[in-house]
């Protein structure tokens, strides 16, 4: 009996907006509606409506910065930061910079589209 699991085929979201999403461990990738590990790119210019989820949500910023509107307050984080959004809290993600942006963002329980109600 393994207690081990190597994820080595991650889900891939299909996106419309030039965001790449890598779902390693999560309601898509493996059925796990208790937490959700992706990978993500989000290209230069990028941006997301607001939304106000129903998980909490981790996000660790590898490579260039990344915008966050949090109850109408910018935030902007940078490579090595790091942020805990609670759930229930109204907020927007962007790239408005000109390069691209690189992080891990991992939700509690796991992300799905009718948790995470977009306007």
């Amino acid at each position: 009996m393994k207690n081990f699991f190597v994820q080595k085929s991650p889900f891939i979201v299909p996106t419309n907006d030039g965001k790449v999403i890598e779902e390693h461990f999560g309601i898509a990738s493996n059925g796990d509606k208790n937490i959700s590990i992706a990978h993500m790119a989000a290209p230069p210019g990028w941006s997301e409506p607001f939304q106000t989820p129903e998980f909490d949500e981790y996000t660790y910023i590898i490579k260039g910065r990344k915008q966050f509107i949090i109850n109408d307050e910018a935030i902007v984080l940078e490579a090595g930061q790091s942020i805990k959004i609670e759930k229930g809290t109204r907020i927007q993600y962007s790239n408005p910079f000109a390069e691209p942006c690189e992080y891990i963002s991992v939700c509690l329980p796991a992300f799905s589209l009718d948790k995470v109600h977009r306007e």
